[in-house]
């Protein structure tokens, strides 16, 4: 299944109420579940994002619809990158040669 990592943004509407972060996080993590999308990871991060997401779906379009609908909520802005594992990318330069 592709994975992708999601970096984010919170907006000023999710810094208003910074204490409600736990539990908008339990809320994503289960919306997303319930779209088929496996959350692998979570972390708050320092510097230019304030956290990522470790995410596998079944495909980009899922991942994007679901993503939409999250972020329609106003708290956070992302950034998706499709992530390829060791396997994948060994196999994309096998066939470069």
């Amino acid at each position: 299944m592709p994975t992708y990592i999601v970096r984010f943004r919170y907006t000023a509407k999710a810094l208003e109420n910074i204490a409600e972060t736990p539990k908008r996080l339990d809320a994503f993590k289960e919306f997303f579940r319930s779209q088929g999308i496996e959350v692998k990871g979570f972390y708050l991060t320092m510097g230019q994002y304030d956290g990522e997401f470790i995410l596998e779906a079944s495909d980009d379009e899922l991942l994007a619809r679901t993503i939409l609908a999250w972020t329609a909520r106003g708290t956070i802005t992302t950034e998706t990158a499709r992530a390829f594992t060791e396997d994948e990318f060994r196999r994309i330069g096998e066939a470069l040669s």
